[in-house]
Order: structure tokens, then sequence, then C-alpha cells
């Protein structure tokens, strides 16, 4: 039996709007899960729906297999770190983590030790006297993290926690997320916009859109094998390239290109004068022309040189499409440009329902 089960969750408020349309998962104990989408798609208030600061509309969220639909933030044994810190100014960095099992009555020796190991395996040993002014935006996301691990409940929630710090915190935070994670063992459900977060944190992923799951799979199954235009566009960066064109003669045509399908699709027959969308990863091309691949000329617009690789912005009539190359291999902008996609890295998506084709 699973530890959480959400079973059909939907969330609609008074004025009709329909936030989150029948969300299924199950959720194993231990697992570090994170729903990830771009704002507006549900994922925070379907967090909340857990939490229990949100009523869930229809459906059934299950604890250890007992509904849990009527009972209130406390009794889900649930602790939550949000967006801000919401740290007390007045109190030091020993009473904000200490905070909630002092109004608990606990005595104070269970506290002094808890307390002080949280704050070893955080890194915050040196600031218990400091006030939460004192200390830089990692840190007090710690201690917002420590007064939430301190309880021993059996759930986390964390709501884009890292969304104020800048790009070195967050990646040091999200390494020392992980080490948290691997240390407690606690069952960790994680919300972000940034499905780099999503990717590096997750034993799986919940994609969501518009309300709607569009898939859940592992970091792997999202980025290799996406169920449509959707989660294979969301899911890597720079994102998935998509080129749309109709079929003839088994043959994708778009702009002055023309793809033979037959190679990917044995039975690209039935999809005959319908439009698909042929989709491949920037790092997944070959420069120049190369067997058992796609060939593909085009003009180059823009180039970003990052370090080890070079990205590589492309324009084909209408078509736009970036590439991933080496450094030492940038080409010049402006003038054309020859690259190759092997069969197998090819990714085809119907035109109409955006759902992935599988061979």
């Amino acid at each position: 039996m699973a530890y959480l089960t959400l079973k059909n969750i939907n969330k609609i408020y008074p004025n009709g709007f329909h936030a989150v349309h029948n969300f299924n998962l199950e959720i194993e104990k231990g697992e570090f899960v994170v729903f990830v989408g771009p704002s507006g798609c549900g994922k925070s208030t379907t967090l909340r729906m857990i939490a229990g600061l949100e009523d869930i509309s229809n459906g059934e969220f299950l604890i250890n297999g007992k509904r849990a639909n009527e009972l209130g933030p406390r009794e889900r044994e649930i602790a939550m770190v949000f967006q801000s810190y919401a740290l007390y100014p007045q109190m030091t960095v020993y009473d904000n983590i200490a905070f909630g099992l002092t109004l608990q009555g606990v005595d104070e020796d269970i506290i002094e030790e808890r307390v002080k190991n949280i704050a070893r395996i955080l890194g915050l040993t040196d600031y218990l006297d400091r006030l939460p002014r004192a200390l830089s935006g990692g840190q007090r996301q710690r201690v917002a993290i420590g007064r939430a691990i301190i309880r021993k409940v059996g759930v986390f929630l964390m709501d884009e926690p890292l969304s104020n710090l800048d790009a070195k915190q967050r990646v040091t935070m999200r390494y020392e997320i992980a080490q948290i994670h691997q240390e407690t063992g606690a069952t960790t459900i994680y919300v972000t916009h940034d499905q780099t977060e999503a990717m590096t944190l997750a034993d799986r992923i919940v994609v969501m859109k518009s309300g709607y799951v569009q898939q859940v799979g592992t970091p792997y199954q999202l980025y290799f094998e996406p169920e449509n235009v959707f989660v294979a566009g969301f899911i890597g960066e720079p994102p998935m390239n998509f080129l749309k064109g109709k079929v003839k003669d088994g043959a994708l045509y778009f702009g002055n290109n023309k793809l033979d399908l037959s190679k990917k699709l044995p039975g690209i027959k039935k999809y005959e004068g319908k439009d698909l969308v042929f989709g491949f990863r920037p790092e997944h091309i070959k420069l120049g022309s190369h067997e058992d691949a796609y060939e593909i000329t085009c003009d180059v617009e823009l180039t970003e040189m990052l370090g080890d690789n070079t990205n590589v912005y492309v324009v084909g009539n209408e078509d736009h499409a970036i590439l991933k190359v080496d450094s030492h291999d940038t080409p010049e902008t402006d003038k054309p440009i020859t690259f190759s996609i092997p069969y197998e890295k090819v990714y085809l998506f119907d035109g109409e329902t955006e759902k992935v084709i599988k061979e």
C-alpha cells in the first residue's frame, strides 16, 4: 500500500475556476516527488490540498490507507517549507528551529539535542545565536528547513523553497536538500517551476499543465520517453526542437526540407496527409552528413559560447531550432549549416493530439 494516495483530486473554487483536474498519484514512504510546471498549472494548489491548507473539492486523499480529507494540517503530521522563509525576526536561529517543539511542551533537554543535531545536518552549528537578519538567503532557507524537519513528521512539503535565492545559492541548496533527504529518509513533495531542480532532486516527477497531469515518471523517463509535446519541450535545457510539417508520400515536408519518415516509422502511410511534429534535442545532433540520420540545411542566426559548448540558433524559412555543439566547432553567423539527427534520436508527435507516436 502506498504511503500517500491521491484519487481523482479536484479543486474548484467558488467562482467556478477549476484549478486541478482528476489528479491521481501514489507516493511511497521515503520517496522524493517533485511537482513541476509553469506558473498557474495547479502544482502549489495540489500541495496545499495535501497539507490541509486548501479543501479538496472532489476526490480522496489517503495517508497510510486512511482517508485524510477532513483532517486539519496538524492532524496530518505534515511539515511545510514555503517560498518565503517566514522566520521570526526577533528570535535566534536556535529559537526559530526549536519553536514547534517549544509549543508542544517538549522537554528542553530533548529540544537542545534535536536542535544541535539538525544544526549539524544543515551546517548551522556556528549560527545558532544569530538573528535571521544576520544570515544570508541560503542560510535563512536552511533555518526554515530545519524548523520543518525537527518535528519528525511523516511528510515534508516544499513550495518553491529556492526561488528567492541567486543562481549560485540555488545550486548549493539543491545539493543540501538532496543530502538532507538522504540523511532523514523523509517522504518529500517538492514544488518548482524549474525543471533543473526537478531533474536533479526527484525520484519521480509529476509534470502539470493547466491543472492536468501530463506525465509521471523518473527523470530518465521524462527526458528520454516524453509522452507529449508539452513534456518533451518542458524537460531539457535548451528545450527540444519541434518542426511542424505535413506527411506526403511517406515523407514529412516543412520549408525546403523533405524527410523520409519511413526510415523512422514503418507505418507512416496511415499518417498520409496529416500534420506531424518532428522533435529532436539540441545535444543529439551531429554537424555535417552522417549515415542513418536525417540531414537538414539551414542558416545560422546567432551563437552563444558557454564554455564547453555553444548554443547555435538556426533558421530555415519560418522554422527555428537550437543546436548544441562543441565550442571548438562553433559556426559563423549568417552562413548555412548542415547537421544530422540520428534516426534513433528523433521523436514524432501527432500534429492534432500532440501525443508521441510510438513505433
